[in-house]
């Protein structure tokens, strides 16, 4: 079945539904329809959030199944909340929270992608506090 057009083939400029019909019955229906945000999208935004949501919408299962770094999935997520009219309130250079960035060095330690000693100092760099001070310094 044609994806709704979400832009004029003649001038590019938006167009909308009016009619609806029923297939069954041959019922037909003229209005002003809402259009579906997510008809709008280009194709490698479904792309991405059908991958997303078939990965229960954890980044570094998106991670893994595409391939792609995890600064990728964010950016690429980024793009299809902005392109559905959503704001990502987070800045670009946004880190994933401490638990999303032990759970992605333990999946890539699992993977082989990192060795023990990587993963070890690469979780060391999660545990240490903002200010780069040891958890037991006094000062």
């Amino acid at each position: 079945m044609a994806r709704q057009l979400s832009k004029c083939p003649v001038c590019d400029s938006g167009t909308r539904v009016s009619e609806v019909s029923c297939d069954r019955c041959g019922a037909q229906v003229r209005a002003n329809f809402d259009p579906c945000p997510f008809c709008r999208l280009p194709a490698e935004h479904l792309s991405f959030l059908d991958t997303f949501l078939r990965c229960e919408g954890n980044l570094s299962r998106v991670e893994r199944e595409l391939g792609i770094s995890y600064p990728t999935v964010r950016g690429r997520f980024s793009a299809a909340l902005a392109a559905l009219g959503f704001s990502n309130p987070a800045p670009a250079s946004h880190q994933p929270d401490p638990a999303e960035r032990r759970r992605t060095i333990l999946d890539r330690l699992a993977s082989g992608d990192l060795s023990a000693a990587e993963a070890a100092e690469a979780l060391r760099a999660v545990e240490a506090p903002p200010n780069g001070k040891d958890v037991g310094s006094n000062g």
